[in-house]
């Protein structure tokens, strides 16, 4: 077993801020097969994506364990998370959004990969997704079913801030832009061990002017002692929100071209805003100087 001060120092490791890794760059085969029966997915590199074929838009998981890589339902996959993935939350404020407090052992997938550890990411690079978009497409998190939080953030660079892009203590939907041909690792924090289903969303504008979209839930075995067969057959109970508003919001990249996506209506808002202050702040001058000119202009006599 670690030590304490081991396992704080792999903690600093693990949650320090790294470069991606150079091996990020793929490309699928469009012959890809969709595999039949279950898998558990607990060591190698897998990515959620969507993939259109025939007509028909779907969330697949692109499983890299096997040779060659094939394509698998949500439904017949669980990702586990072992025991391997422990560390503990740094001392450190950057951290905070993770709601534990430092010291905390939690499970962690980390943006770049640990050989022991499933390596999950996400991919907009089916070539049938890459003929039918121009632009992207808006994953959203709809809902997380577990004993514990889920965040799931990026960090770039040795002095890069941790981005937040999804957070199951936060209302839902939670919209993500991901822009096509993009293939994108984040660490992934699961506060306790047992059994997660992550309810997912990815919907797009098709070249055609036609909107897609599909739903499908994640299952997420954390913890040597979580029973896989639970994940295969839990059900998602909650409610799902809507998503019209989102969809609208998240349909076009943010002003930077990658993280979480920003509404495009914040900024025109502020600008209108502003300028409702500064004709309030002009009316407010010119009848000050109206008051203060009768003010001094001399009584007339009856």
């Amino acid at each position: 077993m670690k030590t304490m001060a081991a396992a704080l120092t792999a903690a600093t490791l693990a949650f320090a801020p790294a470069p991606q890794p150079d091996d990020l760059g793929q490309t699928l085969d469009p012959d890809q097969s969709v595999a039949a029966g279950r898998a558990v997915l607990e060591t190698g590199h897998v990515d959620i994506g969507p993939r259109y074929r025939d007509g028909a838009w779907t969330i697949q998981i692109h499983d890299d364990t096997v040779a060659p890589s094939v394509w698998r339902k949500p439904s017949d996959a669980v990702l586990r998370v072992r025991d391997a993935a422990v560390e503990r939350v740094p001392d450190d404020p950057a951290y905070a959004f993770l709601g534990q407090p430092a010291g905390t052992p939690v499970h962690v997938v980390p943006q770049t990969q640990n050989q022991d550890v499933v390596w999950i990411g996400w991919n907009t690079q089916d070539p049938g997704v890459m003929r039918a978009i121009s632009r992207g497409v808006t994953m959203n998190l709809l809902g997380v079913q577990g004993p514990g939080d889920l965040v799931v953030y990026v960090q770039s660079g040795n002095l890069g801030a941790p981005q937040v892009l999804w957070n199951s203590t936060m209302p839902f939907p939670q919209p993500l832009w991901v822009e096509t041909n993009t293939h994108t690792h984040a660490n992934w924090i699961f506060s306790k061990p047992g059994v997660y289903l992550v309810a997912v969303e990815i919907r797009a504008d098709l070249v055609d002017g036609q909107q897609v979209s599909g739903r499908d839930v994640l299952r997420i075995a954390v913890g040597d002692s979580s029973p896989v067969e639970d994940a295969f057959t839990a059900t998602y109970t909650a409610s799902l929100p809507s998503t019209d508003a989102t969809a609208t919001a998240g349909a076009a990249p943010p002003a930077d071209g990658g993280g979480s996506a920003r509404p495009g209506v914040i900024v025109p808002l502020l600008v209108a805003a502003a300028a409702v202050l500064a004709a309030a702040l002009i009316w407010m001058l010119v009848r000050g100087a109206r008051a203060r000119r009768r003010a001094l202009a001399p009584e007339e006599k009856p």
